[in-house]
């Protein structure tokens, strides 16, 4: 019997159009895998439309609000189908930064030094002495973030904008400077370590995570051997302190400048991490030999409720 796979994609966020891509290239690979797939574009109806469409499994290629939050994956644990990636508390506790910053500091995982605060606080003074990182503390894919570098004598105002779409509240971080890191989990398997640039030599941002050509992949990354598996095991400990499942991404900041600092730090944990043609987890899991359809195959296999 063919297996009924609905992809949940597209969504409510500011992140749609990333998973409208993603959600494309998973059911494409699926179909060549040999199941039947119903593309589904999330709206707020996503309930009535499982039920009519009756799938054996739900592979969520949704990214940011409602969708990597830990909200659909509650609808589908209450519609019992079975479905990829994390559950519902660790994708809500991965997507709130600054909770998931506490249980992963108190794992004893390094996180960057950061506050909670007010967007206003945090427009009308410094908070952290320059330079630092603004972020939401619930989106991803790099929206929404600021870098307030050493020499900029006033605070972000563009936080006091009457139209600013991401929250009252956000996280100030400590800048890290120096390599951007990040290392797939595949199970309870750490897998290989990539040395993220942007092209153009400035940092790694939207358009560099997504445009063509925007950002260089080196893959394995040139690190120490301490360092490369300080980072498979750090990145192995956060998936598993937040209770993650199935595949996920931790990103790492790594100061190895001359006269740097040395600190290795992790920023975040990503439930639902990008499965586009330049999406890192279908390289890094090339990299240990799976192709893409074998990789959604997987995904597809470890899929469940109660998570």
């Amino acid at each position: 019997m063919t297996l009924h796979i609905a992809v949940l994609m597209g969504g409510l966020s500011v992140e749609r159009e990333v998973s409208l891509v993603s959600g494309a290239a998973c059911a494409r690979a699926l179909e060549d895998q040999g199941f039947m797939v119903t593309p589904i574009d999330v709206d707020r109806d996503v309930a009535e439309v499982l039920a009519r469409v009756k799938p054996q499994v739900a592979f969520n290629a949704l990214h940011g609000r409602f969708g990597e939050d830990g909200i659909v994956q509650g609808v589908l644990e209450m519609l019992r189908i079975p479905y990829t990636h994390s559950g519902v508390l660790a994708s809500a506790l991965a997507m709130q930064k600054d909770r998931a910053k506490d249980v992963m500091r108190a794992a004893g995982i390094p996180v960057a030094q950061g506050v909670t605060c007010s967007r206003y606080e945090v427009a009308k003074r410094h908070v952290l002495p320059p330079p630092y990182v603004v972020k939401p503390v619930n989106e991803g894919s790099s929206v929404g973030v600021i870098i307030v570098k050493e020499e900029r004598s006033h605070p972000p105002q563009e936080l006091m904008r009457e139209d600013w779409p991401h929250g009252e509240t956000v996280l100030v971080e400590k800048f890290v400077a120096g390599r951007e890191l990040t290392c797939a989990v595949m199970g309870d398997r750490a897998l290989d370590v990539i040395d993220i640039r942007a092209s153009d030599g400035g940092w790694y941002d939207y358009n560099a995570k997504y445009s063509k050509g925007g950002s260089i992949h080196v893959l394995p990354a040139n690190l120490k051997q301490n360092i490369y598996h300080q980072v498979q095991e750090w990145a192995l400990e956060a998936h598993r302190a937040l209770g993650c499942r199935g595949v996920s991404r931790t990103d790492f900041r790594y100061d190895d400048r001359p006269g740097g600092t040395g600190d290795l730090v992790v920023l975040e944990v990503n439930t639902q991490p990008g499965m586009t043609e330049t999406s890192l987890v279908p390289e890094i899991a090339a990299y240990a030999g799976y192709s893409f359809g074998e990789l959604v195959r997987w995904m597809v296999e470890d899929a469940s409720c109660d998570r």
